[in-house]
């Protein structure tokens, strides 16, 4: 049940994403839910690959790297699900730094124990 949840808040936090940056949009509430899918499934099994083989270049950058990994991924999210687009590398990275913002707020809000 818990999982489901998440799934629903990460899915709200992707739709309010266009209401906040012009260069990300979402078709629908339904692409949104495919699109939190996308997203959780690139961060579980690509994320941690990716954090890895860039170690040396996070370490070098304090950590700041992993925007850019958050970025990328959530870019390539836009370019799978049809119906989420996001409109180049920038708004990525914002748009990625914004909904882990709104999800962790809506996650502690209502999955608190």
């Amino acid at each position: 049940m818990r999982l489901l949840l998440t799934w629903l808040i990460n899915a709200a936090a992707l739709f309010v994403l266009p209401y906040l940056i012009d260069s990300i949009k979402i078709r629908s509430f339904g692409v949104a839910l495919l699109a939190a899918l996308v997203l959780g499934l690139i961060n579980t099994l690509i994320k941690p690959l990716l954090v890895i083989l860039t170690l040396p270049v996070t370490l070098l950058t304090l950590g700041l790297f992993i925007l850019v990994i958050n970025g990328v991924l959530f870019w390539l999210a836009g370019r799978l699900v049809p119906g989420f687009y996001v409109g180049g590398f920038w708004p990525a990275v914002g748009g990625a730094l914004v909904y882990s913002l709104i999800s962790w707020a809506l996650s502690s809000l209502l999955l608190s124990k």
